[in-house]
């Protein structure tokens, strides 16, 4: 055996020193139970990769059996694969970068070793997620990274907008919960276990257990309706953007780089299911391009370097959705590393432009910062070039991988994929332009970020550039089979352009003729609205659901069912005990003439109805 089971132990030993004794501890001994605790995970997972060579199949230890009962027998079992080593690397290892850069970041913040341990739980859990051999254990995960996602967005907690936004991630991830865990209930009916390994095998078998093809695709949309709610995608992606007002590291580790992905990890590991049901797999396409088209327009469009980088987030998902419904399940998660890559360093090279001007999130407030913070200057830009698929650069590599398999299944997909990246390009680069160029129009004094900081942002750049040279596609052929589409140069030259194309608008517009974009904001004022309050979507669900919801809770369960018939059948009760009472207490007046009298009377009463009934019998 590999002891699998120490990859995620080693997190959560760290959350319990922390959690427990993280009070009286220094900072050092802090960092060191978290940082250290990670560190040692990726370098575990690198052992274990290293030791199971090929991997040509899964790699599986049961520990003991966790539920037995008639036909169900779920183990406690870990296993690993092609798929789940590669997620696990990414986990583990930008999870030990994002720690030691928080140890910098937050510094100077209260709650300093609970942040930590948050921190700590959060990759046990997404390791048992990465690591489960089936899918109750991979929903504990789930679940687990949904619970510390609760906890780290709403880490500010005197912050009312920081609670809100946990509170709505929470929400909204348990409608998508709700879908997978019915997922799970049909596939425990119709393939008697849970285990993937044995679902897969039926699934794959010719008679396929009996399961008919409208079953599997009911049971795979009910996988995606988990999915959309933990990876952000329409119509639950509306937690990810508020989940900004959580610590930048947060942003950076699970709203980019890990938990956000487990929805793409989750459909990529049922791709036997999927394969069965050619309609689910539309729907995920479908699902993945509206994604990305409509959060990459919001981000066109916004002022918080943050809320900028979070809508790219979605949209970058709604890409991955999109590689998956195509089938190319190998370009999906090859976006999924470099996407880690690149995108774990926007966040957190906004956090350290972030720190550099005192908290300042808004774009308008910046400028000329090149000159002020040169460092975190360059390789915020490495992270844009990358994220613009500009070549040889890493997301360039799997951008090109998914619009090519877009192709294949409906060209009309590649062209809207080929837009939608132009307008990712363009963002980006407006970010940094206007973060970066022109003149400083902020209040604070710029300075750059410590070493502790702008350390882990060069290794993130350097795989950021080269990233892409990671053959996954590759690597993960045993599990998903060949699925290159056919390499097409005038198709890859025409997605570059774009991506160019919306870099040159974005120097235009902001800083060659910086009046240019608030001219054309003014001139197409109605389009621009609708985009900067982002298709006003919270604002109909509010109408729609939130506000319908509350007030029918309010009048009809509170005040209707609650107060006018549970609180009122139970008051009566008190009020009717409380008279009769009152009327019985009379009897106990203390005179003993009194109580003779009553027992002559009773006595009376009681021959009466003997004499009666004896008569009437």
């Amino acid at each position: 055996m590999h002891q699998l089971w120490l990859i995620p132990a080693l997190p959560f030993a760290g959350f319990l020193v922390n959690g427990l004794f993280g009070r009286k501890l220094p900072k050092a001994a802090v960092n060191a139970a978290a940082i250290g605790s990670v560190l040692l995970a990726f370098l575990w997972v690198v052992k274990t990769v290293l030791a199971l060579g090929a991997m040509e199949t899964p790699h599986v230890e049961h520990y003991f059996t966790w539920i037995q009962s008639g036909y169900v027998n779920i183990g406690f079992d870990f296993s690993v694969d092609r798929l789940s080593a590669v997620m696990l690397l990414i986990v583990t290892g930008i999870g030990t970068l994002i720690h030691i850069y928080a140890a910098g970041y937050m510094e100077h913040e209260g709650g300093y070793y609970r942040f930590f341990a948050y921190l700590n739980l959060f990759m046990f859990f997404m390791l048992v997620l990465v690591l489960a051999a089936n899918y109750l254990l991979l929903f504990v995960g789930w679940e687990g990274v949904g619970l510390c996602s609760y906890l780290l967005i709403g880490f500010y907690f005197v912050k009312k907008s920081a609670g809100d936004a946990g509170k709505k991630a929470f929400i909204v991830n348990r409608i998508g919960d709700f879908g997978f865990s019915l997922a799970m209930f049909l596939i425990l009916v119709h393939f008697k276990s849970l285990d993937f390994l044995t679902v897969f095998a039926k699934a794959g078998a010719m008679d396929a257990g009996g399961v008919t093809t409208s079953t599997f695709t009911l049971i795979c949309l009910l996988l995606l309706v988990g999915a959309a709610g933990k990876s952000a995608q329409l119509p639950l992606y509306v937690w990810l953007p508020d989940a900004m007002e959580g610590p930048t590291p947060v942003s950076a580790l699970i709203h980019a780089a890990t938990m956000v992905t487990a929805g793409v990890y989750m459909i990529a590991r049922s791709a036997v299911l999927f394969n069965h049901s050619p309609a689910a797999l539309d729907v995920v396409a479908y699902i993945g391009l509206a994604t990305a088209v409509m959060a990459a327009t919001i981000g066109l469009t916004q002022y918080d370097i943050k809320k900028v980088f979070a809508y790219s987030t979605v949209s970058q998902l709604g890409y991955m959705f999109l590689a998956l419904g195509c089938g190319a399940y190998s370009a999906g998660i090859f976006h999924v590393m470099t996407h880690a890559f690149f995108k774990a360093l926007l966040f957190l090279g906004a956090g350290s432009v972030i720190h550099a001007v005192h908290g300042e999130q808004d774009l308008r407030m910046m400028g000329g910062l090149r000159s002020k913070i040169p460092v975190t200057c360059a390789l915020l830009f490495c992270a844009s070039v990358a994220i613009a698929g500009v070549p040889p650069f890493s997301g360039f590599h799997s951008k090109d991988a998914i619009l090519l398999a877009a192709h294949a299944k409906a060209p009309w997909m590649y062209w809207v994929g080929v837009v939608t990246a132009g307008m990712t390009a363009f963002y980006v680069f407006r970010a940094w332009f206007m973060a970066f160029f022109g003149s400083y129009r902020g209040h604070a004094h710029p300075h750059e970020s410590p070493l502790i900081m702008t350390l882990p942002l060069g290794v993130l750049a350097l795989l950021s550039l080269g990233g892409g040279y990671l053959d996954v596609p590759h690597f993960l052929e045993p599990i998903f089979g060949g699925e290159h589409a056919a390499h097409d140069e005038t198709l890859v030259f025409i997605s570059v352009a774009a991506g160019v194309i919306g870099i040159l608008l974005a120097y235009l517009f902001y800083v060659a003729k910086p009046g240019l974009a608030d001219g054309i904001a003014r001139t197409f004022s109605w389009p621009y609205k609708v985009l900067y309050n982002k298709y006003y979507v919270d604002e109909a669900y509010d109408a729609m659901i939130v506000h319908p919801i509350r007030d029918g809770s309010t009048s009809i369960l509170w005040k209707g069912i609650d107060a006018g018939v549970i609180d009122a059948a139970v008051n009566g009760v008190g009020s009717l005990s409380q008279g009769i009472g009152g009327i019985l207490r009379h009897l106990q007046s203390g005179y003993i003439r009194r109580y003779a009298a009553w027992v002559v009377l009773g006595s009376i009463v009681i021959v009466a109805v003997v004499s009666f009934w004896g008569g009437v019998r």
